[in-house]
């Protein structure tokens, strides 16, 4: 395989709950979640989530090749859940969680699965490029984020505003009507967007964090081929590069309103032979 791989934490001293990582003919990204200054009921975090989820995944839709990716993430949401369900609370609606992209390539054909709102990008060798996002959180949180869309990011005011709006959120998880992200509850796999394009036909797969697409479906200033096209010129770090240049033409938030200044960001590119 012939990938490249790049993931910057929000801060440079930071944390990082993004987990990327490839194996023969399969990739995986996920970017963890939680409740931002709040008890997650989970004595390990958010990291420790997405990073073990990440690999479980990884391991079962590469040794179980005829396993639905949508089974194997719920076998591995499963097997998550077995790891800490004695010592932590999982039914804490703070309780991590995250997005979920997944390909897999096999017998001709790539197979897919995108959960929460990461992105996987399909280059085809008409030049044409697909965006597979799941759209259900940005569908729900437009009709919350007014309060804090109005003010400037990173104030006591706005770090109010977000709080309250995420906690909305959390109350529309993985619920009809609300949202669905891979969380305790294995069920949220049966939700995951899914579906299989001819491997032939492709000349590149792409597994974007939301903190690495804000160039392209945040702030405006490029489109999903172009982003591509940075991609095959300076790499994911050039790409997550230009992301943090424009974050910091904007470290308030008024020309694009966001909830963190700077975002986890990570992109795994991968591309096919000709």
């Amino acid at each position: 395989m012939n990938v490249a791989l790049g993931s910057q934490p929000s801060e440079p001293r930071g944390g990082n709950e993004d987990f990327a990582a490839a194996a023969h003919g399969t990739a995986v990204l996920l970017d963890g979640a939680g409740v931002a200054g709040a008890e997650t009921g989970c004595m390990h975090g958010v990291a420790w989530f997405s990073f073990t989820l990440g690999g479980l995944l990884l391991s079962a839709i590469t040794v179980l090749p005829a396993r639905p990716l949508a089974d194997c993430l719920a076998d591995s949401i499963r097997g998550v859940r077995s790891l800490h369900e004695d010592t932590c609370d999982l039914a804490y609606r703070a309780s991590p969680t995250s997005t979920v992209v997944a390909v897999r390539a096999a017998e001709g054909v790539l197979e897919y699965l995108v959960l929460g709102d990461s992105t996987l990008l399909l280059a085809d060798k008409d030049g044409k490029t697909t965006a597979v996002t799941d759209l259900r959180l940005d569908d729900v949180s437009v009709q919350l984020r007014g309060p804090v869309d109005a003010l400037p990011t990173g104030s006591p005011e706005h770090a109010a505003a977000l709080a309250e709006y995420r906690d909305a959120l959390t109350g529309l998880r993985n619920r009809p009507g609300g949202f669905w992200i891979a969380g305790p509850d294995p069920q949220a796999a049966e939700h995951a967007l899914t579906g299989c394009v001819p491997l032939e036909s492709l000349t590149s797969v792409t597994l974007l964090s939301d903190g690495a697409t804000r160039l392209v479906d945040l702030f405006e200033l490029v489109t999903w081929q172009e982003a591509l096209d940075v991609l095959g010129e300076s790499g994911p770090d050039g790409l997550i590069r230009r992301v943090r240049d424009a974050e910091a033409d904007d470290p308030d938030g008024r020309r694009w309103p966001r909830g963190k200044a700077q975002d986890d960001a990570t992109a795994l590119h991968w591309v096919l032979p000709k």
